[in-house]
């Protein structure tokens, strides 16, 4: 893996040094391991401030992410699956930069349709079955 670059796409990869690592103590089953070694990796970056995003990238970014983006404009990504730092750091990366990807992919315009004649029978017939089977019923318990 490459730690200088991360490579997004083809328009877009980000230097690592835009990106701030913090670690911690992880949680979780692990013995001393989890006591005394911080293998928690928390990855930041700054996507309000970032000189590697365009203007539209980062609204797409801010938008999209907008449940995991701080009010600052920082995205944070954790990662502490793994007994080791380094590949928790690894993890990070790779999470954040999965996610860059998702963010920025182009969606596809739904183009509205309309029901085919063959649906629509469909659903008029079933409707008017429905209503004569409760017609029916209401005529059985009058005479009861």
């Amino acid at each position: 893996m490459n730690f200088n670059q991360i490579i997004i796409n083809e328009t877009l990869s980000i230097p690592t040094a835009e990106l701030r690592f913090r670690t911690s103590r992880s949680g979780g089953p692990g013995g001393q391991n989890v006591n005394k070694l911080e293998t928690r990796v928390e990855l930041e970056f700054d996507v309000r401030s970032s000189p590697s995003l365009s203007d539209r990238q980062r609204s797409v970014l801010l938008e999209a992410l907008r449940s995991r983006i701080d009010s600052r404009g920082i995205l944070r990504v954790v990662a502490q699956e793994s007994r080791s730092q380094w590949k928790n750091k690894e993890m990070a990366v790779e999470k954040f930069a999965e996610l860059l990807r998702k963010a920025l992919r182009p969606r596809k315009k739904r183009t509205p349709t309309k029901p085919t004649h063959a649906s629509h029978d469909r659903r008029i017939r079933s409707k008017k079955l429905q209503s004569r089977k409760k017609r029916l019923r209401r005529l059985n318990s009058e005479e009861i």
